[in-house]
């Protein structure tokens, strides 16, 4: 057998391997679809720096600056000319050809490649490890991670605004991540913040700072319930949910609660008595949580959390 011949015998292997690839993926109603480097642009790059050659891992490209469309989400070629393109690479390969580097922009953890697309289909087709590049790096504000999809990629883009708007990095270095399982959040933490300013005006009889009261909320509010989360277990309760999904429900709870006692039962109670809720029926609960929330408007969302 000549090397085209063996070339062209496992560009068709690889066309089986990646229809069935295909199907696995829809059946587990998994995304198959590299990323588009544009998505990037969502988590606010503040700049970017050139490093050099390097040798990076083959697994941490997740994506593609303009070439996302021809490739599935492993980065295996899903289009004829792809795989025709990719046939002759692996010729070229069998041949005893070296490769140049490919040129790639590194995002957190991962890497888009901007252009050896086609290197890179063939790298990852044959099990490699590590592979060199030109390596440019962006600077952003929430890392992305090898196993992130466009929604992440949206959910980051969201959490940068946030960051960006609260200023929380500056004001708490070490801040603990406020992540959500579902788009949308962010804008409700805001109007959380512009509530808890209004009333610690109120309470204080002057003029209260957006500094202040972001740093307030995150002390006195945001960050003893999630504490409190941690140290009852509540997380549990809520597979795919995240700690910040439960603060807005349990800001919620603490809210109602409030009202029913007559004083402010305070984030350590609120935890509890939703636990004891979630553990009796947290799919009821949460979805009960979750109909009476989309008919509550923005100021009765926030003041939940200040009052």
């Amino acid at each position: 057998m000549d090397l085209e011949q063996q070339a062209q015998l496992e560009a068709e292997a690889l066309s089986r391997r990646v229809l069935i690839h295909d199907v696995l993926r829809r059946l587990r109603g998994k995304p198959n679809q590299l990323l588009p480097y544009s998505a990037v642009l969502e988590l606010r790059p503040k700049s970017e720096s050139y490093k050099g050659l390097q040798t990076i891992e083959v697994d941490k490209i997740i994506g593609s600056v303009d070439r996302y469309g021809d490739f599935d989400a492993e980065f295996m070629p899903k289009e004829p000319f792809t795989l025709d393109r990719w046939t002759k690479l692996r010729q070229a390969q069998l041949e005893g050809i070296e490769f140049p580097p490919i040129h790639v922009y590194k995002v957190g953890d991962t890497y888009f490649v901007k252009d050896g697309n086609h290197r890179t289909a063939l790298a990852k087709a044959q099990g490699q490890h590590f592979i060199d590049a030109y390596v440019t790096e962006l600077e952003v504000p929430v890392d992305l991670d090898p196993n992130d999809t466009i929604k992440d990629v949206i959910l980051k883009g969201e959490y940068a605004e946030f960051l960006e708007k609260t200023q929380l990095p500056q004001l708490r270095p070490n801040h603990e991540p406020i992540l959500f399982s579902r788009p949308g959040r962010y804008d409700v933490l805001l109007d959380h913040i512009h509530t808890h300013q209004y009333f610690m005006g109120l309470d204080q009889k002057r003029a209260v700072s957006w500094k202040e009261a972001v740093a307030d909320w995150y002390d006195n509010l945001y960050l003893p319930t999630i504490l409190e989360i941690r140290e009852n277990g509540v997380l549990k309760n809520f597979p795919g949910r995240t700690e910040a999904d439960l603060y807005l429900w349990i800001s919620d709870h603490r809210y109602y609660l409030s009202q029913a006692i007559g004083h402010d039962v305070g984030p350590e109670e609120a935890t509890l008595s939703a636990r004891r809720q979630a553990t009796k029926s947290p799919l009821r609960r949460l979805g009960e949580w979750l109909g009476s929330w989309l008919w509550r408007t923005p100021v009765e969302k926030a003041a939940s959390s200040n009052r």
